[in-house]
C-alpha cells in the first residue's frame, strides 16, 4: 500500500503535513500522552510495546510506526529488566566521553547506541544529556557532560548527530539548570537571564545547533519560580522562538502539572502520565480546547512537531523491528576505544606509570575489580550479560540495582602485566591488604563512588573506609596506583602518600581493558578533566547541600515545606574554573587538567580575525618519545578583566614522536560576547582581549592578544 506521504521529493515538513491532515482527533490525542511502558504494581505493557521507557501506537492505515522510546546516552536500558535477558553495550560515563575532548568519539559513540536502539525495535533515545555541572555532589552529573558550555555543547550534539544518523530520534535532556537530585521535584533554580544565556542555555543552543535533536525533555525542576515543563520563558521564548527549534518537547516522567498551562507555554507531550496525578493532555486538555482555552492549531501543531522529527530522521521510511542483528564484539571495542581516550592520569610520581612488565607480584585491591567496572543507577543504567548486581535505590517505584559491568580490571591486569604473580584481595579486611602489600612490587587499589539518579552524593569524599585503606596501604607500599571509579571528582586525603592517580569514571563495556592498557603503557593516557576537582567543599559557591530529609526527589509524592529556591546567580554564568578564577581558589585538579607519558612543545600561537570569525593557528610537537595525543585549550579573557578566562575552542590532537602539526581553531563567538538583556541580543565590546593557550585552566603555555571591534548579533526572526 502507497501512502500520501511517500510522493518523491517530499520534505520532512510537507510529510508530516499530509499524515496530519489525515490524522483523526483521537490518534492525534494517543500521542500526546502516555505511560512509563514498564510495568508498575499491577500495571500490564500496552499491547504492542516492547517494554522500555514508552510506547504511543502506530497508526497503520497512514503507514505510521508505533513510537517506542528508551533510555539512554550511555547505552540501552532494562530498567526492572522489563526485558528479561536483554543484552546492551554499555558506553562509560559522560564525563569520560567529555574528558576525550573528542567530537569524532562522541559521534562514533552516539552511531553505536543509535543502531542497537534500531535493532531492538526503538525509534526515540532519551540521550543527549546537555545539562551543565553546576553542582559537583549532582547524582546525575555521570550521564552529563562538563562545567564548560563549550566543550558540553560540541560533545552533545555530535552524540545526538550519530543517534541520529541511525534513524531513531534523540532527545536533549534536561532543560534547563538541573544540576541536582536532592528535591528535583521541589527546587526552583534562579538564575538572571543573562547568566543563563552564557552558561547553561548557550550549551543547550550549541547542542542543538550540531546534533538538531527531535526532541527537547525539560526537567522535573522549575527556573526562576516556574516548571520546566510550564515555562513559557524557556521553551516558547527561547527554544522555539530565538533558536526556532522545530522538533517536540516532551516532559520528563511525571513532570507535568497541568493541562491549558504546559500546553500553551510549549510542552507538546506528557510523558509518563501514569506518574502524574492525573493524565492531563487526555481530557483535560480536549476540555481546554473545547473551552477555548487552547486553540486547535495548538494540538495540530504538537503533532506537527513529532512527525517531522520522526520523518527527519527517516524513522517512519525505515520502521525500527527487533531483529537482534548486533556486534556485540565489535561495540564492545568502540566502548573501550572511548574509555581509553578518556581515562585521565592524575598524579605520576617519578615515571611510576606505566608499570613495568614481568613483575614478580602485583596486588589488585577493591571495588570488585575482580568481577568488573562499577556503573552509574538510575534511569540510564546499562545492564550488559553478566553483570554484578548488587542492591541500590528505590527509583519510581523500580528497585534500582547498583551495577558492575562485566570488563574486569583484575582480568586485564593479569593479561597486559605479564606479571608471575597477580593476586586480587576487596579490601574489607585493612589488615590483610596491608600484609600483602608489602611483598608486592606494586599495588593497583580501586576506589569507588556510586552515583544515581535520585541519589546526590553527599559531599565530595570516598567512604571512610575506603580512605583508610588507601592510607594503609601507601605506607607499606610506595608504589601504590589508586584507580578511582566516581561519578564525578573526589577529594583526596590520601595524594600525597600515594605513587599515581587515575580517574577511570565509570568506563563502561571496555572499561577493564582500557584501565589495564593504560597503568602499563599500551594506553597513553590523553584524557583531561571535563570539571574541576575542588579541594573541599567550603571551595563551592554553594557548600551546603539541601538537606534530603526535608524534601522528596520522586514524582507523585507530597512536598514537605514548599518550593526550596536555590540561587544560582552566587556563580551566575561563572561555573565551575570560572568560579575557581574569579574567587582566586587553587583547586585539587584543574578544569583541563590530565597528564602524559610523552611532553608536547608549543610555538607560533596566532590569532586573524577575518570578518565575523576569530582563528587561532599554533604549532604543537610531540617533544617526547611514545605517540600519544594532546588537547589544544585555548581560552580567552578581556584585558579589563571585566570576566574570566572561558574557554573558546579545543582540538585533540594525535602525534608520533617528534611529529609537528600546524593546528587551526575558531572560536565559539558567544564565548566572547556577553548577553544584554535590554536588547535581547549578543555583544561584544570593543577592545583587547587576552588569547591564552592552556595546558589546563590554570595553567597556560603560550599567549597573545587580540583588539576587536565592538558587534552585536542575535536572532532572526
Amino acid at each position: 500500500m502507497r501512502f500520501d506521504w511517500q510522493e518523491a521529493g517530499l520534505s520532512a515538513d510537507e510529510k508530516a503535513d499530509k499524515v496530519l491532515k489525515a490524522m483523526t482527533e483521537e490518534e492525534k490525542f494517543a500521542w500526546l500522552s502516555g505511560p512509563m511502558a514498564i510495568p508498575l504494581d499491577d500495571e500490564t505493557l500496552p499491547d504492542g510495546a516492547i517494554g522500555s521507557a514508552a510506547y504511543y501506537p502506530g497508526i497503520p492505515r497512514l503507514g505510521i510506526p508505533a513510537m517506542q522510546q528508551s533510555d539512554a546516552s550511555l547505552g540501552i536500558t532494562a530498567l526492572g529488566d522489563v526485558r528479561p535477558g536483554d543484552n546492551a553495550t554499555a558506553l562509560a560515563s559522560g564525563l569520560l566521553l567529555a574528558a576525550t575532548f573528542n567530537p569524532e568519539m562522541a559521534e562514533r559513540t552516539g552511531e553505536m547506541v543509535g543502531r542497537e536502539a534500531f535493532a531492538k525495535g526503538f525509534n526515540v533515545q532519551l540521550a543527549g544529556g546537555a545539562n551543565l555541572i553546576r553542582e559537583p555532589r549532582g547524582g546525575r552529573n555521570f550521564e552529563y557532560l562538563s562545567e564548560d558550555p563549550v566543550l558540553t555543547g560540541v560533545m552533545a550534539g555530535h552524540s545526538v548527530r550519530g543517534i541520529q544518523s541511525q534513524h531513531v530520534v534523540s532527545t536533549v535532556k534536561h532543560f534547563a539548570v538541573n544540576p541536582q537530585e536532592t528535591g528535583r521535584v521541589v527546587v526552583s533554580s534562579n538564575l538572571s537571564e543573562s547568566a543563563m544565556r552564557e552558561s547553561d542555555l548557550l550549551a543547550f543552543e550549541i547542542a542543538n545547533e550540531i546534533g538538531q535533536p527531535g526532541s527537547v525533555m525539560p526537567g522535573y525542576n522549575l527556573v526562576n519560580g516556574e516548571w520546566a515543563t510550564e515555562n513559557t520563558f524557556l521553551l516558547n521564548d527561547v527554544l522555539k522562538g530565538d533558536w526556532h527549534y522545530p522538533g517536540w518537547v516532551m516532559s520528563d516522567w511525571g513532570a507535568t502539572h497541568s493541562a491549558a498551562k504546559a500546553a500553551l507555554a510549549g510542552l507538546d507531550v506528557q510523558s509518563g502520565a501514569n506518574l502524574d496525578q492525573q493524565v492531563w493532555f487526555d481530557q483535560p486538555l480536549k476540555d481546554a480546547v473545547t473551552a477555548g482555552e487552547v486553540p486547535q492549531s495548538r494540538i495540530d501543531d504538537m503533532v506537527r512537531r513529532i512527525l517531522r522529527s520522526l520523518f527527519t530522521v527517516g524513522a517512519i521510511e525505515h520502521p525500527a523491528q527487533p531483529h537482534g542483528d548486533i556486534d556485540y564484539m565489535a561495540h564492545r571495542l568502540i566502548a573501550q576505544r572511548e574509555a581509553e581516550q578518556g581515562i585521565v592520569l592524575l598524579k605520576n610520581s617519578h615515571q611510576t606509570l606505566p608499570l613495568k612488565r614481568g613483575a614478580a607480584k602485583l596486588l589488585v585491591v577493591g571495588a570488585h575489580a575482580d568481577h568488573g567496572v562499577l556503573s552509574g543507577g538510575g534511569s540510564s543504567a546499562v545492564t550488559p550479560v553478566g553483570s554484578l548486581r548488587l542492591p541500590g535505590v528505590d527509583f519510581m517505584g523500580i528497585e534500582t540495582e547498583k551495577v558492575f559491568h562485566p570488563s574486569s580490571p583484575f582480568w586485564g591486569i593479569r593479561a597486559e602485566s605479564g606479571a608471575a604473580e597477580v593476586t586480587y584481595l576487596s579490601g574489607e579486611n585493612i589488615a590483610e591488604a596491608t600484609e600483602q602489600a608489602r611483598t608486592a612490587d606494586a599495588v593497583i587499589v580501586f576506589a569507588e563512588e556510586w552515583r544515581s539518579e535520585a541519589l546526590d552524593a553527599q559531599g565530595l569524599s570516598l567512604s571512610d573506609e575506603q580512605n583508610l585503606l588507601i592510607q594503609a596501604i601507601a605506607a607499606q607500599n610506595q608504589q601504590t596506583i589508586v584507580v578511582l571509579e566516581t561519578g564525578g571528582p573526589v577529594t583526596m586525603p590520601w595524594l600525597d602518600a600515594v605513587a599515581a592517580v587515575v580517574a577511570a569514571w565509570y568506563p563502561g563495556s571496555g572499561g577493564g581493558e582500557a584501565i589495564a592498557g593504560v597503568l602499563f603503557g599500551r594506553v597513553n593516557p590523553s584524557g583531561r578533566l571535563p570539571i574541576t576537582f575542588p579541594a573541599s567543599e567550603a571551595q563551592l559557591p554553594h557548600p551546603e547541600q539541601i538537606d534530603p530529609e526535608s524534601t522528596t526527589s520522586l514524582p507523585g509524592m507530597p512536598v514537605k515545606g514548599g518550593i526550596i529556591p536555590v540561587d544560582y546567580d552566587v556563580e551566575g554564568s561563572d561555573v565551575g574554573y570560572r568560579w575557581f578564577m574569579r574567587t582566586q581558589q587553587t583547586p585539587l585538579f584543574p578544569f583541563g587538567y590530565g597528564l602524559s607519558y610523552t611532553s608536547f612543545d608549543y610555538s607560533d600561537l596566532n590569532v586573524t580575525a577575518e570578518g565575523s570569525d576569530i582563528n587561532v593557528t599554533l604549532t604543537v610537537t610531540n617533544s617526547g618519545q611514545r605517540k600519544g595525543a594532546d588537547v589544544l585549550q585555548i581560552y580567552l579573557h578581556p584585558v579589563d578583566q571585566r570576566y574570566v578566562s572561558r574557554l573558546a575552542a579545543f582540538r585533540r590532537v594525535e602525534l608520533q614522536p617528534a611529529e609537528s602539526r600546524q593546528v587551526r581553531l575558531t572560536f565559539e563567538p558567544r564565548v566572547i560576547a556577553c548577553w544584554d538583556e535590554e536588547q535581547s541580543q549578543w555583544l561584544i565590546e570593543q577592545g583587547r582581549y587576552q588569547v591564552l593557550l592552556g595546558k589546563n585552566a590554570s595553567e597556560t603555555v603560550l599567549s597573545t592578544h587580540v583588539d576587536l571591534p565592538g558587534r552585536t548579533f542575535g536572532y532572526q526572526v
